[in-house]
């Protein structure tokens, strides 16, 4: 018999409360989560800080604060143009005053009443509060790390690699005493701190589209696609450096043009036997989230027939999911 995928708290349980938040974390470990996912940024000062990214405004209060209304800017990260507030451009004194907020209010608005009074968490935070949980539900949680824009914090002055070192012996999860996953759209910061020594598995993230920013950053228009990556020839490549891939939900399900699933694709068969791991996210219930075939009427907000949907996932055997109700991912998947 096929074994469960482990089922990952995306930013944890951030179906109901606003993503990387305490409370959203600690209702995951509640609902029965196997692992969480951080994503982690670094500040001006060299702390790393759990959101999803650098730009801010719409995770925080930050732009109805008018003591940082001048660091207001506009930058180009990973070759996308934003406009906002950026976490490298403030301390974390500055920023552990900022408060959590809602991503999607107008799809989420039972989460987004928990706007305004909760703190950002670092990563060290995140790390003693899984550590803590593990041993109060008497199971062992994991981490899955998600390192975010590491060239380009590079490119400031900020190397992730040692500060990602840092924090995690800091917290006593360096030595392989908790499950630890780090992934990355980026091969490169993997590679370096396979390279490091630090025991965790490593999982390279694979969009649907596009090319890897550290590997453009190197080799221009030579740089290969995630697309390219995910075929036989790719996954090749892989063999030895990562220990699985992670890959978007749309790569598994293979929509046609009409929105009609066509999966399973072979993705996860071909990774499987070249001895990979394969992760998907991220398993949501809205319709706005799902592919044609499977939404229904009620708005974009409300629930589809996620679980047929789901069920492709299931069947192709991926070896973890990424859910932001966890209570809905525990149930289905395990």
């Amino acid at each position: 018999m096929r074994r469960s995928p482990i089922v990952v708290a995306h930013r944890g349980a951030s179906g109901y409360r606003p993503e990387h938040s305490a409370s959203a974390y600690e209702l995951a470990f509640e609902m029965g989560c196997d692992a969480v996912e951080p994503d982690v940024v670094a500040t001006r000062d060299g702390v790393l800080v759990v959101r999803h990214e650098n730009e801010i405004s719409g995770t925080t209060d930050v732009a109805e604060r008018p003591e940082f209304a001048e660091r207001r800017t506009t930058k180009t990260v990973d070759g996308e143009r934003l406009t906002g507030w950026f976490t490298e451009d403030f301390t974390w004194e500055e920023l552990a005053t900022l408060r959590c907020r809602e991503r999607i209010p107008r799809l989420r608005p039972a989460s987004a009443s928990f706007d305004g009074t909760q703190p950002m968490l670092r990563l060290v935070d995140l790390l003693d509060m899984t550590a803590r949980a593990s041993l109060q539900h008497g199971r062992e949680i994991g981490v899955v790390l998600e390192v975010k824009h590491a060239t380009y914090f590079a490119s400031m002055g900020l190397d992730l690699v040692p500060l990602i070192l840092r924090d995690l012996r800091a917290a006593g999860w360096d030595d392989g005493r908790w499950p630890l996953v780090v992934e990355s759209f980026e091969s490169t910061v993997l590679a370096r701190l396979r390279e490091a020594g630090l025991r965790a598995s490593f999982v390279y993230l694979l969009e649907s589209t596009g090319k890897p920013a550290d590997l453009v950053a190197a080799r221009g228009a030579d740089a290969p696609t995630y697309e390219a990556t995910a075929r036989p020839d790719g996954l090749d490549q892989l063999v030895g450096h990562v220990d699985g891939i992670s890959v978007d939900k749309r790569m598994i399900l293979a929509p046609d043009r009409r929105g009609r699933a066509t999966g399973p694709s072979p993705v996860v068969a071909d990774a499987h036997a070249r001895g990979l791991l394969v992760y998907t996210w991220t398993c949501r219930p809205e319709n706005a989230f799902l592919v044609g075939e499977f939404r229904s009427g009620g708005g974009k907000a409300a629930f589809g027939d996620y679980e047929a949907e789901w069920r492709i996932i299931r069947e192709a055997g991926v070896d973890g999911v990424f859910v932001d109700h966890t209570d809905l991912g525990v149930a289905f998947f395990r």
